[in-house]
């Protein structure tokens, strides 16, 4: 099983935005626990994997090592990491993967992301 944590800044704006559908949104994401290779895949950055899961026109994007994913069974899953980072709207999809992306890519020119 694999571990899913949502950045409390992320975790705010759900809760703002959805309400009382917030719970909805949360099972979908926290649904990855059982089936992490779910989503769409945007991009690799080094070992990082960035991906999105569609929740209505909201899109919420993730970060994972890509490395395990493929090397593991989803049976034996058991540190691998899935880190949620931004959402967005259909409009502003593309910024917002651009912007993941070039953060992605300066932390790993300074150093391997451990997730």
């Amino acid at each position: 099983m694999a571990k899913v944590e949502i950045t409390k800044s992320l975790e705010k704006k759900i809760n703002k935005k959805f309400k009382a559908e917030s719970i909805k949104v949360f099972e979908l994401l926290y649904s990855l626990k059982e089936n992490p290779k779910k989503g769409k895949l945007l991009g690799n950055i080094g070992e990082i994997v960035l991906k999105e899961i569609k929740y209505k026109s909201f899109r919420f994007y993730f970060i994972t090592n890509g490395y395990k994913l493929r090397i593991f069974k989803i049976e034996e899953l058991t540190d691998l990491l899935i880190r949620f980072v931004r959402m967005s709207n259909k409009k502003e999809q593309q910024k917002v993967i651009n912007e993941i992306k070039n953060v992605l890519r300066k932390i790993e020119k300074e150093k391997p992301l451990d997730l």
